[in-house]
């Protein structure tokens, strides 16, 4: 079993739902970054994504996006990404770690040598948003090899037609997207997702993530009744950037908000988990 797969085992034994939390790597520096990144777990995070910077993040919203550009701007590379895996893995041998961005880096960066490093330094899965299933000959097959769970994601747009595609040769989990559109922009709709998330779970066993658009404690604990996990990004790297000073530094406060957050908006899959022991 992979550490994905061990993951979502033992959050179905302990009877609750897991908090997947986003951070882009080297938001506001390296260093601010990797503090961040080994912080998390015991905040709350059960599984961590971990954003690999790009110029052009099509798919997400003003948040994430300002936190590429600031992570960029600070000198981040994907060298110095996978450098904050291998180091966080000096820590922690548990916690998954999946990379999520864009093909453009991956494939400037050598796809056979991407997954190499990546999977050395002890990444998990990937979610390569603009990746879809009929481009992926040259990722997929490297990433199986290598045992790098391939994370795809499923749309309120996804249809009957398509899903089987979206599914195949998944692994890992399903992330599923809650809102049609770009994060952190809208609220997903507890009774539209559910439905969606039924739908897919009638097609497959693996565990289900919702993610775009969650950002409180009432969504975390209603979304987890319906999936295995719930994915929080934009309002992570919102209370990073808030935190940042006239010049885009870190500041005393960038640690604790970001990982009081975490704490925060894990408290509901805590509680569910201790009700579930009595």
């Amino acid at each position: 079993m992979t550490r994905i797969d061990q993951t979502f085992a033992r959050l179905k034994a302990e009877g609750r739902g897991g908090l997947v939390t986003f951070i882009t790597a080297g938001d506001p520096d390296y260093e601010t970054s990797l503090s961040l990144l080994k912080g998390l777990p015991a905040a709350g995070a059960d599984i961590i994504e971990l954003g690999m910077p790009f110029s052009d993040p099509m798919a997400d919203g003003p948040a994430i996006q300002a936190s590429s550009l600031r992570a960029l701007k600070a000198g981040q590379t994907m060298k110095k990404t996978l450098s904050m895996v291998r180091e966080f893995r000096k820590e922690d041998q548990v916690t998954p770690i999946v990379l999520m961005g864009y093909y453009n880096p991956i494939y400037v960066y050598a796809v056979d040598r991407f997954v190499a490093d990546a999977s050395e330094a002890g990444a998990d899965g990937l979610i390569i948003v603009d990746l879809p299933p009929e481009e992926d000959e040259e990722l997929r097959p490297a990433a199986a090899e290598r045992g790098l769970n391939l994370i795809r994601l499923a749309t309120p747009t996804t249809d009957e037609a398509r899903l089987p595609a979206v599914l195949a040769n998944t692994s890992g989990f399903v992330y599923y997207v809650s809102i049609a559109g770009i994060t952190g922009t809208a609220a997903p709709d507890v009774t539209s997702v559910g439905a969606h998330v039924g739908r897919i779970k009638a097609r497959t066993d693996l565990p289900i993530a919702i993610g775009f658009g969650v950002k409180s404690q009432e969504q975390v604990r209603d979304l987890a009744a319906v999936a295995e996990g719930v994915v929080v990004g934009s309002a992570l790297v919102s209370a990073i950037a808030d935190t940042l000073d006239k010049d885009g530094r870190g500041t005393a406060e960038t640690e604790p908000k970001l990982l009081g957050l975490v704490q925060y908006l894990s408290e509901p899959l805590r509680q569910r988990a201790e009700a579930s022991a009595i």
